[in-house]
């Protein structure tokens, strides 16, 4: 019984982290965007938002690999298990996808509030990296400790951007209430969506990878056209 609901957790933690970091590097490809609008392409915040984004496509690839030599897929999820996916929406009424990069880029209130949510997202990814490298669970993969560790050492350089630009150009930091959101979307995934997925049997499991189609470059921009 507890060997079952060891993999099961693994097997759910691992599908969660993939979806969120997917998620998080094609969430950037349109955060640069705006960035490179706003700012004009030899801004030095470029640079340090396509590191962070590089790292988070490395990320991806390193569960990509951990389920492959599982040989499986990971299980199916929405943007509802995604953090970035969940603040974004509460913060700007809108879905990632459906963001309007050009207002953004136009007005200084939103796109300060964008730099803020990304900083609160990395810094919780942060803390629940400590977390998750003291889980008995996690600890009894060696696989998965290497990914955390890695993921670990990465994440404070992902934050110090946002960090930076607000500080440089006078902006204020989060107020309480944004770290009150920031809480209370983790408290939900980990208090209310994570049980009932792991409580429901008919889950099911993604047939294709969520990059399949950045294999194909005109396909992907195509895509990435499509969502601006």
């Amino acid at each position: 019984m507890i060997e079952w609901f060891r993999r099961r957790y693994l097997d759910l933690l691992g599908s969660i982290y993939i979806y969120n970091e997917h998620r998080g590097y094609t969430a950037l490809d349109r955060v640069l965007e705006a960035v490179r609008a706003r700012c004009g392409p030899d801004d030095p915040l470029i640079v340090k938002i396509e590191k962070h984004r590089a790292d988070e496509r490395k990320h991806y690839l390193m569960f990509k690999r951990w389920f492959e030599i599982q040989g499986k897929h990971p299980i199916h999820l929405d943007r509802t298990f995604g953090h970035i996916d969940r603040f974004i929406e509460i913060m700007f009424g809108t879905s990632i996808d459906k963001l309007d990069t050009q207002a953004v880029i136009e007005r200084d209130e939103l796109f300060e509030r964008l730099c803020r949510v990304i900083s609160l997202t990395e810094k919780r990814g942060y803390k629940q990296i400590e977390t998750l490298l003291a889980n008995r669970f996690v600890q009894s993969d060696p696989a998965l400790v290497k990914i955390f560790k890695v993921i670990e050492r990465d994440e404070p350089s992902h934050w110090a951007p946002y960090d930076g630009w607000l500080r440089d150009n006078a902006k204020r930091e989060p107020k309480w209430w944004e770290r009150t959101v920031d809480g209370f979307i983790h408290s939900e995934l980990l208090f209310l969506k994570l049980p009932i997925l792991f409580l429901n049997p008919f889950v099911t499991r993604k047939d294709v990878w969520a990059d399949h189609a950045e294999q194909d470059p005109d396909r992907y921009s195509d895509r990435l056209r499509s969502a601006t």
